[in-house]
């Protein structure tokens, strides 16, 4: 199958066709006002739509549903972790679902705080401004949501890397100073958790209800988020300069693979806690075959955007993603589910 997807990406990478990303002020214009009526329209309250009192909705170390999906998660498909009792598979999973929601708040902190310094320097008039205000009283609920949900797990998660929970005051300033490389950086944070959570609610497994539901409304409203990234990123693409497009070129997938580790990797702490074999962590992050083409999975839409902005035609550029080993088969649409998932619907 890898190898498969790599020849398909090679060939698709000399035949790229030219794709006008330039709209005018207008059109943009039109696209960010669908984008905030979307958000009142259809927006959801951390402590009104998630029913944190219901018996249902309290989080047990007995419940089997926090057992990690085998067809997702790739420790959950491990045999080492099948091969631990279930209510160590349960309090394993627990750990690992409050790691990824705290890194995914932390994540969203950053960027709550980036779109302030970006906002800030537009003029009036500016139809991002309004948007981005919405986006960021949405990710401010979702912040909400994740906490609750870590709290109400209970495992001494600490979310991200203690390297880059100490440089992460510094980077909401890339907002006003490098927008272009700071809306590539809020897509590396929130392209693999909105793929994995896709990949989890599509499975069709029984969920926590808890876990269900903040899944549930964090990707109908990230979908809008990420909308906003992609047309930002094509639209800005024709005004980069030519120093500045070979080096965002390059910096692209750099950026994606350095923040999906941060997200996907778990921390040393966890594997401590559960005495997890470092041989078992090389398998899953991501020496084994089926993890580096689950790897490849996160970036597809990513690869699509990246072509469409004009930042994989050089040769220097397409062997950055492959030295980043996310390389692979492009999107046809966004949200396209895998391959492997769409073949077995079949």
């Amino acid at each position: 199958m890898s190898q498969t997807l790599d020849h398909r990406s090679a060939q698709h990478d000399a035949e790229l066709p030219d794709i006008p990303v330039d709209v005018s002020p207008e059109q943009y214009a039109d696209i960010l006002r669908s984008l905030s009526q979307a958000s009142v329209d259809r927006h959801f309250d951390a402590f009104v739509d998630v029913p944190w009192d219901h018996p249902d909705f309290q989080v047990r170390p007995d419940d089997p549903r926090w057992v990690l999906p085998s067809d997702v998660d790739p420790l959950g498909a491990h045999p080492w972790y099948q091969a631990q009792s279930l209510e160590r598979q349960i309090a394993i999973g627990q750990w690992r679902q409050a790691n990824i929601l705290k890194v995914g708040l932390q994540f969203e902190n950053i960027l709550i705080r980036g779109i302030m310094q970006y906002v800030f320097t537009l003029p009036n008039g500016s139809p991002e401004y309004r948007y981005l205000t919405h986006e960021a009283t949405e990710e401010c609920h979702h912040t909400q949501m994740f906490q609750e949900t870590v709290n109400r797990i209970g495992a001494p998660v600490e979310g991200m890397p203690w390297l880059m929970r100490r440089v992460a005051g510094l980077l909401p300033w890339a907002g006003s100073a490098a927008p272009y490389a700071f809306f590539i950086g809020v897509l590396a944070g929130e392209e693999p958790i909105d793929h994995t959570q896709k990949g989890v609610l599509r499975s069709g497994k029984e969920l926590p209800p808890v876990l269900s539901r903040i899944m549930e409304i964090h990707v109908a409203e990230e979908a809008r988020h990420i909308s906003f990234a992609h047309h930002y990123i094509r639209r800005n693409a024709p005004r980069l300069g030519p120093v500045e497009k070979v080096v965002i070129s390059l910096l692209f997938p750099l950026i994606m693979r350095v923040l999906c580790d941060v997200i996907m990797v778990p921390s040393k702490s966890f594997r401590r806690e559960f005495g997890i074999p470092r041989s078992v962590m090389k398998d899953l992050y991501w020496r084994a075959p089926e993890s580096r083409e689950r790897l490849q999975e996160l970036f597809g839409d990513v690869r699509m955007l990246a072509d469409q902005a004009g930042l994989r035609r050089s040769r220097a550029s397409r062997l950055m993603w492959r030295l980043c080993r996310i390389d692979g088969r492009v999107s046809r649409y966004r949200s396209e589910p895998p391959v492997v998932f769409a073949a077995s619907r079949d």
